[in-house]
């Protein structure tokens, strides 16, 4: 896996396709932050502070306050990997993240995609 080339990509420009692709299915943009804020411990504040300085994606896991407790809960394939076999530990917070954002597009309610 290339997960070298995703340390450097900036979170702020991955973000919009975040949103776009959430949007799409009729879902919304603060469901994109609730589940990103739930899955780094990152404040609504403090996740667009991230947004607004560009950090790169390693910056952003480095200084989210913390994973969410359940994210060994979050399982599945994306991307044509098996979450659990992901070992580079960035790469495998992202597809955490990009497997979050799926679940909201194909239509799962909130409380299944927060785990709780």
């Amino acid at each position: 896996m290339a997960s070298r080339s995703i340390n450097h990509m900036i979170f702020a420009s991955v973000y919009p396709h975040y949103v776009a692709k959430a949007e799409k299915k009729n879902r919304t943009k603060a469901e994109v932050d609730e589940i990103i804020c739930w899955l780094t411990g990152y404040t609504q504040e403090s996740l667009q502070k991230q947004i607004n300085t560009k950090v790169d994606f390693e910056t952003f896991f480095d200084q989210a306050p913390q994973l969410n407790e359940n994210v060994s809960k979050i399982t599945g394939v994306i991307c044509g990997y098996r979450i659990e076999e992901i070992e580079d530990p960035l790469l495998k917070k992202v597809r955490y993240l990009d497997k979050l954002i799926e679940e909201l597009a194909k239509g799962k309610t909130m409380q299944k995609i927060l785990r709780s």
